[in-house]
């Protein structure tokens, strides 16, 4: 199932400033926000420290250091899951509970909605959900999640040329 699409990848910029996170914390994980208090954001946790649901699903692990899981709530994967979910990094500050606040820079969600090959593809390849990860279950190793920016996974459609009229 090689050419199944990542649900989860991450730019360099985001995986770098992951990396300095991870020298200074250990292992980390994160879970997409569903809103409330910090908005829809990736929230970036000490691994363990969020306590994954039976119902949460795991979108992959991002291959940045020993490998970092990427959860969401399963009734917000629902609504998500014909689109590919990018971590992307920009100046600011992160939600008051993820590990990036102090750094001056925010993890933030990017998205690409999936053609319908790959929704096809993704079909036949179901999430982990959090119950079946306590039973021992991964998902497939999707290769690298890490891409140069968020343009290469979620590129900007070229603007259609103007209609001549005479």
């Amino acid at each position: 199932m090689a050419d199944v699409p990542n649900r989860a990848l991450i730019t360099e910029a985001a995986a770098e400033l992951l990396r300095t996170l991870q020298g200074r914390h250990g292992a980390l994980m994160f879970h997409q926000s569903g809103g409330c208090c910090d908005g829809s954001s990736p929230m970036c946790y000490p691994d363990g420290e969020f306590l994954v649901g039976d119902r949460d699903v795991l979108l992959g692990t991002l291959d940045v250091g020993d490998g970092v899981p990427v959860w969401i709530s399963g009734s917000q994967f629902e609504a998500w899951k014909h689109t590919q979910l990018v971590i992307d990094v920009v100046p600011g500050r992160g939600g008051g509970f993820s590990l990036e606040t102090p750094e001056g820079m925010r993890f933030l969600s990017r998205g690409r909605a999936y053609t319908e090959e790959e929704n096809r593809l993704l079909d036949g390849d179901p999430p982990v959900t959090g119950s079946r990860y306590e039973r021992g279950e991964r998902p497939r190793d999707g290769g690298t999640h890490v891409v140069a920016e968020a343009s290469d996974a979620c590129p900007i459609p070229a603007a259609r040329p103007a209609i001549a009229h005479s």
